[in-house]
């Protein structure tokens, strides 16, 4: 009984996703005709035309840099203030985390307009190097995911390394960060898909075509598909698929990390 319903319910789910896979192959008329019917030919063309009319492989590019370097100095960072948080506690690491834990419930729109005319002072508009640095206030999200880890590690093995001359960067690098691993995986797995499907703040500071993102490229294809729904599906599916993937292959750290998190040693 119980393995019908989660059946049930995963069909439900899958179906808008089967809708848009097959619509790819379709023509126009075919897809209108019949929506959820297989296509009477397997045919590439509206796969072609995607590549052939679209800057694709550019904006794949541009995700794919601003998501590595971005995820990278975010969980580097949140790891980083939270080690600091472990290894120093005093008045002045209470105040800190009490800032950090103000700016974590500051809305994200409230800080479009300020954020943007920062952006442009600097001259970091329509620039990847300035999404980056936006993207990188998402560390305060790594940060509060890593120090409750971090937490629960055996602060002896801290005060062992200290004892045989250890620094305070060895430390971080040769103890803290293989015993943080789970949660790591987490955060980068976290982090890697929000950046991926973020729609809001390449829409707001990139305006170049060969700076877009795959996901402001897909919005941006509704003006250039705005009759022909296949090709619009198509590009859609190439949006979708790596991080589809990315996601399949890595759930399962997800899991890991948050439940060896949840339980000390």
């Amino acid at each position: 009984m119980r393995s019908a319903i989660v059946l049930s319910i995963t069909a439900v789910v899958m179906l808008p996703l089967y809708y848009i896979f097959v619509s790819t192959f379709k023509t126009q008329t075919e897809m209108a005709l019949k929506p959820f019917a297989l296509p009477e030919s397997w045919s590439l063309s509206n796969y072609v035309t995607v590549f052939t009319t679209l800057p694709v492989g550019q904006a794949f590019l541009n995700t794919l840099i601003v998501t590595v370097t971005a995820v990278f100095l975010q969980v580097f960072i949140g790891s980083l203030a939270a080690y600091g948080m472990i290894l120093r506690k005093s008045w002045f690491t209470a105040a800190v985390g009490s800032i950090l834990l103000i700016g974590f419930t500051i809305p994200v729109q409230a800080t479009l307009i300020p954020v943007y005319r920062l952006g442009a002072k600097l001259d970091l508009t329509n620039s990847l190097l300035g999404l980056v640095i936006v993207y990188m206030g998402s560390s305060v999200f790594c940060y509060f995911l890593i120090v409750g880890y971090m937490r629960k590690l055996p602060m002896e093995l801290i005060e062992a390394a200290r004892i045989d001359g250890a620094g305070p960067w060895t430390i971080y690098w040769r103890i803290v960060l293989p015993l943080i691993r789970p949660i790591l995986t987490t955060v980068v797995v976290f982090q890697t898909l929000a950046t991926w499907n973020d729609f809001l703040w390449p829409n707001i500071l990139l305006v170049s075509n060969d700076k877009r993102t795959i996901v402001l490229q897909v919005f941006n294809a509704i003006s250039e598909f705005t009759t022909d729904w296949p090709l619009f599906m198509t590009i859609t599916v190439i949006a979708l698929v790596p991080v589809m993937v990315f996601f399949v292959f890595t759930q399962r750290w997800i899991v890991a990390g948050l439940i060896s998190g949840s339980v000390k040693g």
